[in-house]
């Protein structure tokens, strides 16, 4: 074990359970505001109705994949289970799956660690997290983070979360599996949002010596200036904080009007704050997109493109007895099985044979974003045609 390895260890030791100082969780906010994770000390640390909502669907999303990896598991029941928190849940063991399934094209023996506690006490003071999925392979190590949360979009580019993830990983199994490039990704189902970063590992490492672990001590001393941001959103000392409060009044010097009396350039403007007025930005963001979907409006700086859709069953019934005739017996829960399993079952090859012509995937939802967002820009008039039938259907 070298030195670094060490010391990540002794710093595991050090923190034991509970909270870190700098979490992983909290690492956009501390690394451009340094001195707010000590601030945050003085706030009392409340878990909101959303956190423990989030914390039941990360659960269950951990049951379910260790179900679909053959792993022992007993279902967790919450009083947040619903409807769309299993289907959530559904689509993000899917695309698990689906990434594990591409790891094993090329490498005989991919590792899947679900619900991982990592220790990167060696870049950041006393800390720690825990890593929801991370698929290693010969070459390639993907990390894979699912938020349950709908306030605010996340997007896995530069995200330091993921970043802090993929460095442990790197040191732990960088040695057996000789990793050059590092995927990241976001699960974001509430939101139609799967983002995908892809980073080299001396990248990654060359970010975590020389952005990450200067800025860290700083931030574990409570050093540097208090500086405003979307990322202000979740933290405890928000409220009081008066760096925010002067960019606030800032911002309330604005004239807020209905979105239809807004002037284009002031609805693009208003675009870019949105993650950090709440309220006000769905209105917006509503506006925005039903003038652009149904109106053909073009916003300067902003595209339409189509939201994550997952693959289902055109009808259960019709695969059933095709399954059934194709031999296969043990297809049924208390409902039809998930197309994960069912392909699982089958094998890619008859998968495609018996029931290839039963799977239909829906155009996603349109939805607003950045020109920067790496999608493709919809064909509006095609796009929300093809959406409206598929919801008659239904």
């Amino acid at each position: 074990m070298d030195n670094q390895k060490a010391n990540c260890t002794a710093g595991a030791r050090e923190a034991g359970l509970g909270h870190a100082i700098l979490s992983a969780s909290g690492s956009h906010r501390w690394l451009n505001c340094l001195p707010s994770a000590r601030l945050e000390l003085e706030f009392d640390n409340t878990s909101s109705e959303a956190a423990r909502e989030g914390t039941a669907a990360h659960a269950l999303c951990e049951h379910k994949l260790k179900k679909a990896l053959r792993m022992r598991s007993r279902r967790p029941v919450s009083n947040y289970d619903s409807d769309e928190m299993e289907e959530c849940t559904d689509a993000y063991v899917d695309f698990v799956m689906e990434q594990y399934e591409e790891a094993k094209r090329s490498c005989g023996d991919p590792v899947v660690l679900i619900e991982q506690r990592l220790d990167f006490s060696c870049y950041v003071p006393n800390g720690f997290g825990t890593g929801d999925c991370l698929i290693i392979g010969d070459g390639k190590l993907h990390i894979i983070d699912f938020k349950y949360g709908m306030g605010v979009l996340v997007d896995a580019e530069e995200n330091p979360q993921l970043m802090l993830y993929g460095l442990v990983a790197l040191r732990l199994y960088d040695m057996l599996y000789d990793i050059s490039e590092v995927s990241m990704s976001i699960f974001q189902p509430r939101r139609e949002n799967v983002s995908t970063c892809t980073m080299t590992a001396d990248a990654l490492r060359e970010w975590g010596e020389t952005v990450l672990k200067p800025k860290a001590e700083m931030a574990y001393k409570g050093e540097g200036e208090y500086v405003p941001g979307e990322w202000c959103t979740f933290c405890r000392a928000a409220v009081k904080c008066r760096a925010r409060a002067e960019e606030k009044l800032k911002l309330a010097q604005m004239e807020f009007k209905m979105p239809p009396l807004l002037k284009d350039a002031e609805i693009e403007e208003i675009l870019a704050v949105l993650p950090d007025l709440t309220k006000w930005a769905n209105e917006i963001t509503a506006y925005a997109t039903d003038a652009a979907v149904n109106h053909g409006k073009e916003w300067n700086g902003f595209k339409v493109v189509e939201g994550r859709s997952v693959r289902k069953y055109r009808d259960e019934e019709a695969v059933a007895e095709a399954a059934k005739a194709a031999g296969y017996k043990d297809i049924y829960r208390h409902t039809l099985i998930t197309l994960t399993e069912m392909q699982k079952l089958m094998g890619e090859t008859k998968f495609e044979e018996v029931l290839g012509g039963l799977i239909i995937k829906p155009p996603g939802k349109p939805t607003l974003v950045p020109d920067t967002d790496k999608r493709p820009a919809m064909n509006i008039t095609n796009a929300i045609n093809e959406f409206n039938e598929i919801k008659e259907e239904k």
